[in-house]
């Protein structure tokens, strides 16, 4: 196991670069942020366009570089006495910044392969949009309080919600309206999950407890219990077959269906992120962290990764979970979300970094468009990564740049 002590060294480019450096004598500042100050900075220079519309750039001071530059990324390289490294830099495509107030936080956000995005503010809006223009469809109205969490069920044409008012609510895309409502939390609800294609839902609560629903009857079927302080997030995996999931369930309701073979994991409040087999409702491990853990993915069929409070990455191998597999802290704010992508993974955190990790748990890409406003959720719809952040927008990023 590698556990880092001290936070690793960060390349930083100007949150607005693209458009800083597209004309001629435009600058962008840059700094390396080393673990061990002090940092250094410079500036990358732009000297006007090649006929094919991409930038000229070249960078003020020589420990500085660039390379590989199309439209909207750029690869930039330090090279000093004591450390080198290199990032990839990826502008947004394009920035919504319509769909809710600027003056109002985006907190939850989902996107379909359909064109569809959902949505939520710190006003309590639910929005329905079409991600190509942003342009807003539907309003779904009928929470009360803060929404912290929507979703689409893999049809892409139902969202489920929660929130402040302990209601989970399904929607149906067509109509905008609201299809079935389940109450059963006794405090807020913070995340939610979908179990296959969708007839059982799981849902996270400040109560301390995360409950399997069926969506069709709007009940409760089982509730996880003792967890010993606010639930913040779940996610849920298919482990391979080597990992035991506990015994087989054979007191299941008829409403219960596809749960087998699955896990749970829940990042607690109190420092824990936990394991359980959906169906037998076993724990299988708990990991202390090294503060409350805010976010948690399934990587793989043996890797998950959570994040915590105080911006450290714990990387999970589900087939001996004692111990993190490794651990790091880059200097950045708290983790609040984490995606899933190419065998690595998304990371967005309180300072307005959104970085992604490779499958050889090495930091590669950074998207860049917030400045220092944190990007509360990140998404994707199979050919753009979506951020929502604390100043109101939704930026979209196209994967063919990373």
């Amino acid at each position: 196991m590698e556990i880092m002590a001290t936070p690793s060294n960060r390349l930083i480019l100007q949150s607005d670069w693209d458009s800083a450096v597209r004309e001629r004598n435009g600058k962008a500042w840059v700094s390396f942020k080393s673990a061990t100050p002090p940092s250094e900075y410079s500036e990358v220079c732009g000297h006007g366009r090649s006929p094919e519309g991409l930038p000229y750039l070249t960078t003020k001071d020589e420990q500085f570089s660039v390379s590989d530059i199309t439209k909207k990324s750029v690869v930039i390289a330090y090279n000093g006495e004591t450390a080198s490294l290199s990032r990839k830099f990826v502008a947004p495509t394009i920035t919504f910044s319509a769909i809710h107030n600027p003056n109002k936080q985006v907190t939850g956000l989902d996107t379909s392969s359909g064109g569809l995005g959902v949505s939520s503010d710190s006003e309590g809006n639910l929005r329905l949009w079409q991600t190509d223009t942003g342009e807003v469809r539907r309003k779904l109205e009928g929470h009360v309080g803060d929404v912290y969490t929507c979703r689409f069920f893999p049809s892409g044409i139902v969202v489920l919600s929660a929130g402040s008012d302990m209601m989970v609510k399904v929607w149906s895309v067509e109509t905008g309206a609201c299809a079935a409502t389940m109450t059963g939390h006794k405090a807020a609800i913070l995340d939610t999950a979908i179990v296959d294609r969708g007839r059982n839902v799981i849902t996270t609560s400040r109560d301390g407890t995360a409950k399997l629903w069926d969506v069709g009857q709007q009940q409760c079927l089982t509730t996880f219990e003792e967890l010993r302080g606010d639930v913040n997030c779940c996610s849920l995996g298919s482990p391979e077959n080597s990992i035991d999931l506990g015994p087989a369930n054979n007191a299941l309701s008829d409403r219960e269906v596809s749960t087998d073979g699955k896990m749970l994991l829940l990042g607690c409040e109190n420092r824990s992120v936990q394991g359980f087999g959906l169906q037998s409702r076993e724990q299988i491990f708990c990991l202390n962290c090294d503060s409350a853990v805010n976010a948690c993915t399934f990587v793989s069929e043996v890797f998950a990764v959570c994040g915590t409070q105080e911006g450290r990455v714990y990387v999970l191998d589900l087939r001996n979970t004692s111990t993190p597999l490794t651990s790091w802290k880059e200097s950045r704010g708290p983790v609040l979300s984490l995606l899933a992508h190419k065998g690595g993974f998304f990371v967005s955190t309180g300072d307005g970094s959104c970085f992604h990790v490779s499958d050889d748990w090495a930091t590669s890409t950074e998207l860049t468009g917030s400045d220092c406003d944190p990007l509360y959720k990140v998404c994707s719809d199979g050919t753009s990564i979506y951020t929502a952040c604390r100043d109101g927008a939704i930026r979209r990023y196209s994967l063919t740049y990373l």
